[in-house]
């Protein structure tokens, strides 16, 4: 029973940042825990988060979230969490080097992806090595939904 209940609440806790795929060409992705307190991980089962304005930076040696907002738990006490506090990112000495040494580079950044909870109960946050898109690239991807929408409508028919 317990595990279905689990199932049923990481399904609940997917929120995504859809703002990123049309800002950035994806690269490279990696699935990385994130270091909370008690009540960050009970908003984040609520559904209580924004990735929209989020993005990663390395401070010593050690990848965070910043702006990431979790809002504060409605039945917490004096023990409640700041909203807006930068978060440590955990991941392998191999993928922090390897993500440290592209993020360096010129039109290289850091962006989370998507927030879920695993199958074990953890949150997990998917994060990816990006680059900016140009503006006539996001033309050319609103054509493309644009277009998939119209083709879906036809075919609907």
């Amino acid at each position: 029973m317990t595990n279905t209940k689990r199932t049923r609440s990481a399904m609940n806790s997917n929120i995504r940042n859809k703002k990123a795929f049309f800002e950035y060409h994806i690269l490279d992705k990696y699935v990385a825990g994130i270091q909370l307190l008690g009540t960050e991980i009970k908003s984040i089962r609520e559904g209580k988060v924004n990735l929209n304005d989020s993005f990663c930076s390395f401070l010593n040696n050690q990848l965070y979230v910043r702006n990431l907002h979790i809002a504060e738990y409605a039945n917490g006490s004096f023990y409640n969490h700041e909203a807006k506090r930068d978060r440590v990112l955990l991941l392998t000495k191999k993928e922090l080097k390897k993500l440290r040494e592209k993020s360096e580079e010129k039109g290289y950044t850091i962006v989370p992806l998507q927030l879920f909870i695993s199958e074990r109960g953890f949150a997990k946050l998917e994060i990816a090595l990006a680059q900016g898109k140009k503006e006539f690239d996001k033309r050319e991807t609103i054509k493309e939904r644009e277009s998939k929408i119209e083709l879906d409508r036809v075919m609907k028919r």
